[in-house]
C-alpha cells in the first residue's frame, strides 16, 4: 500500500496490531491490498463530554471515486472539488465536522488525490491529516479497510462519504451508545443500500441496492462506528472470501455481518441530504443550498453594469459586466462574465463567458465560451467559440 501521510503520526506502535491483521489468515486481503498492518500509537478508550466528544475519534472521508457520472468535469478535478453555492463539497463536510470539535481525518485517496491533498492543506491546515491512497476503486467497503494504518486499536470512527452532504445533529450523533448509521425515507429504494427493520423498529439487516425492498429508509453516507474491530474483522472476511457487489466490496455487507455477528445499530433521520453525484442532482443541490446563504455585497469593480437575481454565489475575484445573473447562480474564483445572462448554472473557477445565454449548466473551471444560447455540461480547460466573431477583444 502506498501512504501519504504525516510521518510522525504513522509510525507502527509495538503493540499495534489487533488480531484482524494476522496476515496468516487473510491471503486474498493481502493480494488485494498488499502490507496488512496496522498504524497506532496507543490504545484509546473513547469517551465523550456532554458537549462534544474528546478529540480521539477519527473521521475516514472516502473521496478516490472517479465521478464517472459527473463527467467531464471530473476528467480534471476530483468529484469532491466541485463547486456547489460558494464552496466545495468536500468543504461543507469538513466544515460540519470542525464545528463539532473533530479534528483527525484519513482521506481515502484515488484518482486525482494530489489534488485533494493539496487543497486540504491549503484550506484547512490546522487539522490532522492522513491520507491513504485506494490504488484500485474495488469500492466503499474496500476504501474503509484501506484507511485501517492510520486508525488506533479499538478508536471509535465517523464515516462520511466524500460526494455527501448531509444537514444533521452531528453532537447528537456522536453521543449515541450505538453504532449508528443515518438514513432517510426515499421514494425508490432500489438505487440505495436499504436499512431493513423488525416490527419493533430495531435494525436486522442492511443490503445494497435491493430489487425487493423491505423498507424504503436508505442510507445516506453516514455512519459512527464503534465496534470497530468487528468492522475491520467483517471487511477481512468479505475480502478472504472476494463477496462483491457489481465488482466492489460492499461497506453494506459489512454492516449486514457486524448485524450478524451481534452488534446493534440504531439510526438517526436526515431531513436534508444532497448525494452530489449526479449533473442535474449537482444543480439541484446548488439551488436548495444557496437559499440558505448570506448574500455579500461585492465591490463595485466585480458587478459593473449587472443584474443580480437572488440567490447568487459569487466568489472572490470574480467580475461581471453588462449581465444578469441569477437565480441559483454559483461563479468561481475570478471567473469574468460580460454581456450574457445565467441561471440556475455552476460556474467554475477562472472560466471566461462572453454573450452567453445558459440555464441548467455545469462550466468547469479555465474554461471560455463565447456566442451561445443553450444547457451546457462543460470539463475544465475547455474554450468554445460559437460566435464567429474574430474581431472579438472580451
Amino acid at each position: 500500500m502506498v501512504r501519504v501521510g504525516h510521518p510522525e503520526r504513522s509510525r507502527r506502535g509495538a503493540n499495534a496490531t489487533p488480531t484482524w491483521f494476522d496476515s496468516a489468515h487473510h491471503d486474498n486481503a493481502s493480494a488485494i491490498c498488499p502490507n496488512p498492518t496496522f498504524a497506532g500509537q496507543k490504545v484509546i478508550t473513547p469517551e465523550f463530554s456532554n458537549l462534544v466528544p474528546n478529540l480521539i475519534m477519527k473521521v475516514i472521508i472516502p473521496v478516490a471515486g472517479a465521478g464517472t457520472k459527473l463527467r467531464p468535469l471530473t476528467y480534471t478535478q476530483p468529484k469532491a472539488l466541485i463547486p456547489v453555492a460558494g464552496k466545495r463539497i468536500l468543504d461543507f463536510i469538513i466544515d460540519q465536522l470542525l464545528d463539532v470539535g473533530l479534528n483527525e481525518f484519513v482521506f481515502v485517496v484515488g484518482y486525482l488525490g494530489e489534488k485533494i491533498k493539496d487543497h486540504v492543506e491549503s484550506k484547512y491546515p490546522q487539522i490532522k491529516a492522513d491520507y491513504a491512497v485506494q490504488a484500485d476503486r474495488l469500492g466503499v467497503g474496500h476504501a474503509i479497510w484501506t484507511a485501517r494504518e492510520f486508525l488506533n486499536p479499538g478508536e471509535e470512527i465517523l464515516i462520511v462519504l466524500g460526494d455527501t452532504i448531509v444537514k444533521t445533529d452531528l453532537k447528537e450523533v456522536l453521543r449515541s451508545e450505538n453504532s449508528t448509521l443515518g438514513v432517510r425515507k426515499v421514494d425508490d429504494p432500489r438505487d440505495f443500500g436499504v436499512v431493513e427493520f423488525d416490527v419493533k423498529g430495531k435494525i436486522v439487516g442492511v443490503v445494497e441496492k435491493p430489487k425487493f425492498p423491505k423498507s424504503n429508509m436508505a442510507l445516506v453516507g453516514v455512519y459512527k462506528i464503534k465496534e470497530t474491530e468487528i468492522l475491520y474483522e467483517s471487511l477481512k472476511q468479505l475480502m478472504n472470501q472476494e463477496v462483491k457487489f457489481g465488482e466492489e466490496i460492499q461497506l453494506t455487507d459489512a454492516l449486514m455481518l457486524m448485524i450478524q455477528k451481534g452488534i446493534e445499530f440504531s439510526f438517526f433521520k436526515v431531513n436534508d441530504w444532497y448525494d452530489c453525484g449526479k449533473a442535474d442532482i449537482l444543480l439541484e443541490t446548488n439551488t436548495k443550498l444557496l437559499k440558505g446563504t448570506t448574500f455579500t455585497q461585492l465591490e463595485d469593480e466585480m458587478l459593473n453594469n449587472s443584474v443580480l437575481i437572488q440567490p447568487v454565489s459569487i466568489s472572490k475575484g470574480a467580475r461581471l459586466v453588462n449581465s444578469i445573473v441569477g437565480p441559483n447562480v454559483t461563479i468561481g474564483e475570478n471567473a469574468r462574465v460580460s454581456q450574457s445572462i445565467l441561471s440556475n448554472s455552476i460556474i467554475g473557477d477562472f472560466a471566461n463567458l462572453h454573450r452567453v445565454i445558459l440555464s441548467a449548466s455545469i462550466i468547469g473551471s479555465d474554461t471560455s465560451i463565447t456566442g451561445f444560447q443553450q444547457s451546457l455540461n462543460i470539463g475544465d480547460n475547455t474554450e468554445i467559440d460559437f460566435s464567429g466573431d474574430k474581431t472579438r477583444n472580451g
